[in-house]
């Protein structure tokens, strides 16, 4: 099957990222990484323009489009490292008032973890006794909070580890989470690139090199394939797709954003460069329910027995 992007869809995409690129530039991630905290003005700015009402009916205020939209939406957020819980925000636009305008951030319990707890209006499930954990991502502060019945979570000084069990998660949110990461990988494939062709070594780019090569083409490879499976789960809605999307799309985002470490050198771990970011964040992302083990179970399940 071929997943084409309609007129509209491209003319979405692209004033989205215009929007980003006006709004949230390379200056101002910087900026929110020297001072973190979520700028409820950008926050408004993205609710007007429909970022979190793109799936309501228009009856009800919304744009009135679907998931496809909702994933091009979040692939060009994840593409710029957009701070902020988008997809919890997103997923209440219909339920709680004033999170379809941005005029209210809600967070939510995810796997045990809670992203922007301290900024949100509103959280969705048990947030009780939840401690903060020092986050690998320095624009997404974390919140650890135990499963029910287990004992208090205790503050590890870290976001790893095994995490308890919070219940099935939402197959969209699992989705716009791939979504994101696309995002992340196919920005990691640009950045490679990029830095491959302008970067020097013995008096040629570094991109004539054979080994660099196979790290940019695996890259693309890696992203492409995620590419084609996130948009076919975005069509089909269907669990089973929407797991292998979201393996496929972590793999290319954690993955990716360690071969562009490789391909920067250790320039890709000082903070002038953008790379090491998009690294922690897929990091991040990687630990939200559907991880791994999730959609490895949903695919397992799927199998003929």
């Amino acid at each position: 099957m071929r997943f084409r992007l309609t007129d509209d869809q491209r003319a979405l995409r692209d004033g989205v990222r215009q929007l980003l690129a006006r709004r949230f530039d390379r200056e101002a991630l910087w900026a929110a990484v020297a001072a973190p905290g979520l700028d409820r003005a950008l926050w408004r700015e993205l609710g007007a323009a429909g970022f979190f009402a793109l799936r309501l009916p228009e009856a009800d205020g919304g744009v009135g489009l679907g998931l496809p939209e909702a994933v091009l939406a979040f692939q060009e957020a994840g593409r710029v490292l957009l701070p902020g819980p988008l997809v919890a925000t997103h997923l209440a636009a219909g339920s709680v008032p004033g999170a379809a305008t941005g005029e209210v951030v809600v967070a939510a319990v995810d796997g045990g973890l809670v992203e922007w707890l301290a900024e949100a209006d509103v959280v969705r499930g048990e947030a009780s006794g939840a401690v903060p954990v020092r986050s690998v991502d320095p624009l997404t502060p974390l919140h650890r909070v135990a499963a029910e019945g287990s004992p208090a979570p205790v503050d590890t000084g870290r976001a790893g580890g095994p995490l308890p069990a919070m219940g099935s998660p939402d197959p969209v949110a699992v989705l716009l989470t791939a979504a994101e990461q696309l995002g992340t990988a196919t920005r990691a494939c640009e950045l490679a690139a990029q830095h491959a062709r302008t970067r020097e070594q013995f008096g040629q780019p570094i991109g004539a090199f054979q080994a660099v090569k196979h790290l940019c083409a695996e890259m693309l490879v890696r992203a492409e394939v995620a590419r084609a499976a996130v948009y076919a789960a975005a069509v089909t809605a269907d669990p089973v797709d929407i797991a292998a999307a979201r393996l496929l799309a972590d793999e290319a985002a954690v993955l990716g954003t360690r071969d562009c470490l490789q391909v920067h050198g250790g320039m890709g771990f000082t903070w002038e460069s953008e790379v090491h970011l998009h690294l922690k964040r897929a990091w991040v992302r990687a630990q939200r329910g559907g991880a791994n083990t999730e959609s490895e179970d949903v695919l397992a399940a799927d199998l003929p027995t």
